[in-house]
This record gives structure tokens, C-alpha cells and sequence, in this order.
């Protein structure tokens, strides 16, 4: 199969375009989330909450959070593993979920993780049989009946009900259908997961893959592991090298050749046309790091700064933040990588802030 030479130009394009990111709006929900595959949850919301702001990058001002909420509702979206994917992509994680904690032999840590379950089994048990008769729960509602306490470095420790949910959910004993406040409610997966056959695992990881590389655009076949969602995509699509960046790379020959129209776009830290920061850097050449864990004095850009997307780059960060009791979107910075025309910036925070019901404030 001959290799697809690109520049850094057609790279970008392709991986705006597969993102949903150029001119060309989709029409509603159900085409973004079945283009993107998943919308990961995440409860920082210092202008919007992530899946949120992600659809609205999209959709503009015709997005409204009550459209998620009611998909989420009715069960056409399933979060797992804190991703929102289509409900008929979870029969794509049910091998891997009867195989837990591993296929074929397994880590030393995916043994442990094993062990410490089975060690909690009563706990396991309790849980399971709660959801039976009291469904939904959330995990405050369960006593703590574990044996073995959960260790990490320090974050979860000792957050053991939560910790088992988890690994239950990993295990397709139980399912998140919904939120209560910031807490997710269970159930039995068996009563919210779609009665599908699992597909067959090599043939899930392919499809997998695939629908990553669909979503992506361009993506590398190996990358290095990560949690949740990976960066690789395997043999899916056909091969490419992009000019000026090392390395072989996929590319989805369905966005080969197509005319590129852009936009401008404010997009979320969490966003997957930035999330792979490697990728990102690369086809870019853009310089980006997250920074709400930094000291504030420490910051260059913001604590949820948002990348600055203008036609087929990337050219800048927003520090802005929903101040709802100010009624306000504050615009403490617009911070400039290159050189740019500011009024189409200006005019997508005057959207952003008209969509979340503010004044546009900035200093």
C-alpha cells in the first residue's frame, strides 16, 4: 500500500475536519457524538463543564445541556469509565469486561487488583444486592464492609466503596445511569446496558480503532499507554508521514484530498483535538499544558485556559472564567502564540457568553 506523504497543512486539516472543527457545522447531538465516539465527563467547570463546552464548539448556541441530559436520560448515551459513548458501542467493551482484569496472562498489577477484589467480596455482594432492591444508589449509600483497604499514592486512598464501584463496573456488574449532584448513581449494568451480544475481541479492538482513527483523522499506530481512551489506532486506516515530524502515522483515506473551509473556535482544555498534547505539539506546533494544578503564580495562561483555534491552527489561549454570581464570562487574558486578528475571537465569546446566559466582561 503506498504511504500518503502530507504536510503539517493537510495533517491539520484532516484532524479539524474529523473533529468537527471546520466550517461545515454537524446538524445536531447525535451526529457528534456518534462522529466523536465519546465525550469524556469531567466536573471542572470554570466556564462550562467539559462534554458541555465540547458540544457547544460544535453545535454553537443551537446546543443546549438539556439535550445530553435527556440522551444520557434515555439511555442513548452510557457513561463509562467516565466516557459518554453511543449505547450501542458498549457491546464493543463487553469482552473486555468478562475477561477483567486481563486477557491472557496477566500484570502483577491486574493480578493485585484481582486479589484485592476478591478480598472485599462480602462488600461486593452487600453492593450488588442493595442495587438489586433499592436501585439507583449512589456510593455514599453503602457501608464500607471492605476487608483490605484500597492504597494508592495518596488521592484514593482509603476511598474504598468507590474504588470497588469501579471495579465492578470494569467487570460489567454494574453501570453508572446518571448523577446526583456530583456523585454518580448505579444500577446493575444488566438494567442499563443494551442487551447486545459482545462482539468478539480482536474483532472490538479493530472496530475500536477504526472508529478512533474516524475521529481523529490522523493519529499514530502505537502510542505511548494512557488512561481511558488510548492515542494509538493500530493498523485502522492507511499509512502516512507527515512533513517535518518523525514517525509513521494512520491516516483515514475518507478525509484524503477534501477541500478545507475553517473557522475560529474556543475549544476545552479536554478537548481530543488537543487531549493527545504529543500530537498535538507535532501536527500543531503548539505549546499547551493544562494548569489548574499549578500555584496560581505559577501560571502562564490560565487555570482552564482554552485553546484558540483559527482556521487550521492554533493560535492562542483565553483565560476566562463563569462567574454566575456576577453574572458575567471574565476575560482576564487573551493570550497570543502568533499574531492575530482578535475580532473573530471577540465574536465567539460573545457567543460563548450569550450561550451561557452571561455579560461578556473583558479586562
Amino acid at each position: 500500500m503506498a504511504v500518503h506523504q502530507l504536510t503539517r497543512a493537510e495533517a491539520r486539516q484532516i484532524a479539524i475536519t474529523a473533529q468537527l472543527l471546520d466550517h461545515a457545522r454537524p446538524p445536531d447531538l447525535t451526529a457528534v457524538i456518534q462522529r466523536l465516539t465519546l465525550l469524556q465527563y469531567d466536573q471542572t467547570a470554570a466556564v462550562a463543564p467539559n462534554a458541555d463546552l465540547i458540544l457547544w464548539s460544535r453545535l454553537g448556541p443551537a446546543y443546549a445541556p438539556e439535550d445530553l441530559a435527556a440522551a444520557l436520560a434515555g439511555q442513548s448515551l452510557i457513561e463509562l469509565n467516565m466516557m459518554i459513548r453511543p449505547a450501542e458501542d458498549i457491546a464493543l467493551f463487553r469482552a473486555d469486561m468478562a475477561d477483567w482484569p486481563g486477557r491472557g496472562e496477566v500484570s502483577e498489577w491486574e493480578a493485585a487488583l484481582e486479589d484485592w477484589v476478591a478480598a472485599n467480596d462480602e462488600c461486593r455482594r452487600h453492593i450488588l444486592a442493595r442495587l438489586y432492591d433499592e436501585n439507583p444508589l449512589t456510593a455514599r449509600a453503602f457501608p464500607d464492609l471492605t476487608i483490605v483497604p484500597w492504597r494508592s499514592s495518596g488521592w484514593n486512598n482509603d476511598r474504598n466503596v468507590i474504588r470497588l464501584l469501579d471495579q465492578m463496573a470494569a467487570r460489567g456488574e454494574v453501570a453508572v445511569v446518571g448523577r446526583r449532584g456530583r456523585d454518580r448513581l448505579w444500577d446493575l449494568a444488566e438494567r442499563v446496558y443494551p442487551d447486545d451480544p459482545p462482539v468478539p475481541p480482536d474483532e472490538a479492538n479493530r472496530i475500536r480503532d477504526e472508529r478512533r482513527l474516524h475521529a481523529l483523522g490522523i493519529a499514530r499506530a502505537r502510542a505511548t499507554a494512557v488512561p481511558g481512551e488510548p492515542n494509538h489506532v493500530g493498523e485502522a486506516g492507511e499509512p502516512a508521514t507527515i512533513e517535518g515530524v518523525r514517525g509513521k502515522w494512520r491516516v483515514d483515506p475518507a478525509y484524503l484530498g477534501r477541500d478545507f473551509e475553517g473557522r475560529t473556535a474556543l475549544l476545552s482544555p479536554l478537548d481530543r483535538l488537543v487531549y493527545d498534547r504529543k500530537r498535538m505539539t507535532e501536527i500543531f506546533e503548539y505549546d499547551y499544558q493544562l494548569e489548574m494544578y499549578k500555584p496560581a503564580a505559577k501560571r502562564r495562561w490560565g487555570y482552564w485556559a482554552l485553546p484558540i483555534l483559527l482556521s487550521d491552527q492554533l493560535v492562542g489561549k483565553v483565560d476566562a472564567t463563569t462567574d454566575r454570581a456576577a453574572g458575567v464570562l471574565r476575560v482576564d487574558a487573551i493570550h497570543e502564540d502568533v499574531p492575530f486578528d482578535r475580532a473573530a475571537v471577540h465574536a465567539e465569546l460573545d457567543d460563548l457568553a450569550g450561550w451561557l446566559g452571561l455579560d461578556l466582561l473583558i479586562k
